[in-house]
């Protein structure tokens, strides 16, 4: 968590061109993206930061492949790296109007959608827009805003002029939904990755895993889907070795003897051995890659309980003093809660929980919040219940209630 930042989150000017630099390459859904990973790492955070950073041409977005209708991993990169680290889902799609968006990126460059759909021979504007985000989560084409992300997250109706009745006078007629907006590019457009050889977009990417990782496992190299796998890493990693720009050791407990890490991560570690005096607990994304559960360290088994906890969109955790404590599903109507501390020792785990949980009221949209179960059993009879019940939730039908001011 320090090392992602989360510990003390920043607010001078550099801070999300720092923030992107750890986390590029990182595949993050689009739903969480800035209103859980980036507002923990940055006080006050501001959308139009991101757009700015995006339009100076400084940083780029980049799909990694859909998540259901409405959602989708996107990656950020220093657009410097973007070559080297960006890659294209394996079977592209190729239809008529695919062929025809990247036809016409190819040989115009950057444009807009009314551009598009001309270039189409005036194809349904819906046909073109889906076609087009088609290409978008395949890690083809991209935009110089994040603003039709968020709008994608949020869907409206596409109305096209002539579908209002009004007349076509060409692409000028054409009604622009808010998930179209901004300039379309080929994401190849960045730059040639044919100019790199194999070695070195390996090397880069090796290095992005240990600049957002700090110390890395075999577990968290399979987990991020490097191509090629560990095996793949381990080459460069002992190059790096020798070189003097990483350590090898056996620095985490029960995750194999080969790990590597960079020294300073090393030195930070050694300052986290002993626990704190007060216990510290953060609530954030699963899908977070500050997060270490269900990547880095295997998930701490429950064998009474039949849920198991994944790092799916939507879902959060609950870490205490960096332990896990809560799994919490999406729409937090279900909650699965670990020990936090060694067995015999008082559990700072539910209050942590419970705090956090009533954190989440009053913020944003949320204007009430059920907690229908915990570990499989109605969260009034669990051993959160009384947590929950001193920090504002009351029992109801549906589960247990907490309502801001509560």
């Amino acid at each position: 968590l320090a090392w992602h930042g989360l510990d003390a989150p920043r607010r001078d000017r550099s801070a999300l061109v720092d923030t992107v630099e750890r986390l590029e390459g990182a595949r993050i859904p689009a739903s969480v993206l800035e209103s859980q990973v980036l507002k923990m790492r940055i006080a006050d955070y501001d959308s139009r930061d991101l757009d700015a950073l995006l339009a100076s041409g400084r940083v780029v977005w980049v799909g990694a492949g859909g998540l259901g209708q409405r959602d989708g991993r996107v990656v950020l990169y220093p657009t410097v790296h973007a070559t080297l680290l960006a890659g294209a889902v394996a079977e592209p799609p190729s239809g008529v109007i695919h062929t025809a968006l990247q036809a016409h990126l190819a040989a115009r460059g950057a444009s807009f959608f009314p551009q598009l759909v001309a270039a189409t021979g005036g194809a349904f504007g819906p046909d073109v827009l889906n076609a087009l985000w088609d290409l978008v989560w395949a890690g083809l084409v991209t935009n110089d805003t994040f603003a039709p992300v968020r709008a994608f997250l949020r869907p409206g109706r596409f109305v096209s002029a002539s579908a209002r009745g009004g007349p076509r006078r060409g692409p000028a007629a054409i009604d622009v939904p808010p998930t179209a907006v901004g300039r379309w590019s080929l994401v190849s457009a960045l730059g040639d990755p044919a100019t790199a050889s194999p070695t070195q977009r390996a090397s880069a990417r090796v290095s992005a895993l240990l600049e957002r990782h700090g110390i890395l496992t075999r577990e968290a190299v399979l987990a991020e889907e490097l191509p090629g796998g560990f095996t793949a890493a381990y080459g460069i990693l002992k190059a790096m070795e020798e070189a003097g720009r990483v350590r090898r050791g056996y620095f985490v407990a029960g995750r194999g003897a080969t790990q590597f890490a960079l020294p300073v991560a090393v030195e930070r570690l050694r300052a986290y051995r002993d626990p704190p005096d007060h216990p510290s607990a953060v609530l954030l994304a699963a899908t977070d890659p500050a997060n270490p559960y269900g990547a880095a360290v295997p998930w701490p088994e429950r064998g009474d309980v039949a849920r198991r906890p994944m790092r799916a969109a939507g879902a959060s955790v609950v870490l205490v003093d960096g332990a896990l404590a809560a799994w919490i599903a999406k729409g937090e109507r279900e909650v699965l809660t670990f020990a936090a501390v060694p067995e015999g020792t008082p559990d700072p785990g539910p209050a942590c929980v419970a705090d956090r949980l009533a954190s989440l009221v009053g913020t944003g949209r949320r204007k009430v919040l059920y907690v229908e179960t915990v570990d499989g059993v109605p969260a009034r009879d669990s051993r959160l219940g009384p947590a929950l019940r001193e920090h504002g939730f009351v029992d109801t039908a549906q589960g247990m209630l907490r309502r801001p001011g509560a």
